[in-house]
Order: structure tokens, then sequence, then C-alpha cells
């Protein structure tokens, strides 16, 4: 065959949103569903080859994501921007890609990315609520001072080592990363905890929370947290928030390449 006939490579990257709850993460497992293997397969399917989704994040068991980006290569001749709705017609519910775009080949979803952005959020009222379990932490033992936890996470912006925030089993070569926001505030019954970094250690958001908690019921105080985080006492991390209160919500690049009006409304769904 001549290289003039060869076919096309195309690199097509996607946004996608799921409900973390129908599935064991974002990663491919061996025995149970994984969004990166549903979409995958029918990739496979549609191209008539095998294709690999490069995510840009790694999502936990019962976590949520309102824009998760990811990428693959792939000979089909469908245009780049149509494959959003094919995908949607056959995904399960529990999945939707908001929009497709093809990328130049060295753009990467993973490696590209400069940073990532997570809200965790809790809800206090008194009684449950069916329409919010499950996106939220029922957290209603005790009241959250939610000034007082957001000055737990002022000292966390910048360069840092957060190794005490990391969970066992991380291939990670270090704990160092990038805390460019950190946010914390309170939206009548909402608790939110925000966080945009350069890029998160294993479990990190929901070992965080569960350590702010404390803080915003007086069970430890600010300078407490803080020598925490910064000696790296992980022994000291006892309790990690529930995994349904956790939503990537989105991914930030250089250059993007979806329209804002795609994903910029993705940043607040959940608000």
């Amino acid at each position: 065959m001549h290289a003039s006939t060869l076919p096309q490579i195309r690199r097509v990257a996607l946004v996608i949103q799921y409900l973390g709850g129908e599935f064991c993460g974002w990663q491919r497992q061996p025995h149970d569903p994984s969004v990166q293997q549903t979409i995958e397969d029918l990739l496979s399917t549609l191209c008539n080859h095998p294709v690999t989704l490069h995510g840009a994040g790694r999502t936990d068991t019962g976590v949520h994501a309102a824009a998760q980006v990811a990428h693959f290569d792939t000979a089909s001749a469908v245009p780049p921007e149509r494959w959003a709705k094919i995908l949607n017609a056959r995904l399960p519910p529990g999945i939707l890609i908001r929009e497709s775009a093809e990328v130049s080949p060295s753009w990467h979803a993973r490696f590209s990315a400069t940073w990532r952005r997570y809200r965790y959020t809790l809800f206090t009222a008194a009684i449950a609520n069916l329409f919010v379990r499950q996106f939220s932490w029922h957290y209603y033992l005790s009241p959250l001072d939610a000034p007082l936890m957001q000055a737990a996470l002022d000292p966390m912006l910048g360069e840092q080592d957060l190794a005490a925030l990391q969970r066992s089993g991380s291939q990670r070569r270090h704990a160092r990363l990038e805390v460019q926001k950190a946010l914390c505030w309170r939206e009548h019954h909402f608790v939110y905890v925000e966080v945009q970094a350069s890029g998160f250690l294993y479990g990190m958001m929901r070992l965080l929370v569960g350590l702010l908690v404390e803080v915003g019921r007086s069970q430890l105080s600010v300078a407490d947290f803080t020598e925490i985080w910064q000696k790296r006492l992980r022994h000291r991390v006892k309790y990690a928030a529930p995994p349904q209160g956790l939503c990537l919500l989105g991914v930030g690049y250089r250059e993007h390449p979806f329209a804002e009006a795609t994903y910029q409304p993705a940043l607040l769904t959940l608000r």
C-alpha cells in the first residue's frame, strides 16, 4: 500500500460527564465496569479497530465528573465533531459526551493539562434529601464552620508536598504539586470544598475533606491541620470522606480544544 493510500489517523478529544455510582471508577478494571472500558469498548466496535482512551484524571469508584477530558486515536472517517452525537446514542444513561473535537497529534488529555478542579459537596440539613443524596455527603452530626475551614485551606496555596493526603498504593514518584485555588463556602444547607491544582494525589480530595471536617466541627485547630500536612503526618489523617460527594469539575489547558459554551457551564453544575 502506498503512503498516500494509508488511512489518516486523527486524534479526537472528548468532554465526558458521568455518574460515578454506576461505575468502579474511570480506569479499566479486570472484573467491574469502568467509564474508560465502557467508552473504549464502544469506540473499538464503531471504529473497527482497538481503541485506547486516555483520560486527564483517574476518578475512584463512586466519584462523578462534570467535565472529564479524554482522547483517542482513530483511522475512522467519521468527522471528529460527530463523535459526541454518535456515542451518546449508544452509551448507557450514566455517561454523556458533551463535545468532541479534533486535536493535534501532540496534544494529550493528561500530559497537556495545566490544572484539574474538584469540588466536594456536603449536605448539612438534619433531614435527608433523596434528590441530593447521590451527589453529596449527608453530614448532620454537628455544625460546620465554613470560614474556619477556609482559614485552614489558605496556607495550602502554592507548591506543596501533600504526602499526608495520599492513600497507599500510589505509583507517583513524589507528592509535590501546585495548589492554585482552595475554597470553602456555605450556601444554605450546602458546604462546598473546591480545589484546583496542577495534579491530584491518589485519594487526596477525600482525605482532605475528611480532615477538614474535623476543623469545621472544632475538633481540630487550623494550626494542627496545617502541621499535619506540612510535616507529612499521614498517620494522623484517619478518615476519608465518602466518594459520592466528590466531582471532577474540569480540566484546564493552555490551548483548550472545546467551545467555552460547552465546557464552562459544566464547572457550575453542582453549585
